[in-house]
């Protein structure tokens, strides 16, 4: 297993911008955007693994995993 997937990975719409926004909470903020959700998944996988080996360049130790934690289920409860 990557280590790329131990965060989860968003995107979504975003009405004011009029674009998909890929982000991964806890890792990088802002992230990348663009009219294909596909797309923009796609890039965010990159950005999250760069983001990932720019840690490792700098001695920085990795924030806490994202993933695993459910929140697909957990935003239900919300909405």
């Amino acid at each position: 297993m990557k280590e790329s997937a131990r965060y989860a990975k968003i995107v979504e719409w975003s009405e004011e911008d009029e674009c998909f926004v890929g982000s991964s909470p806890g890792l990088i903020y802002g992230g990348c955007h663009g009219p294909d959700e596909k797309t923009v998944f796609d890039q965010l996988c990159l950005v999250v693994e760069e983001a990932i080996a720019l840690y490792h360049q700098d001695g920085k130790p990795l924030p806490p995993p994202t993933s695993g934690r459910d929140y697909a289920n957990k935003m239900q409860n919300v909405a």
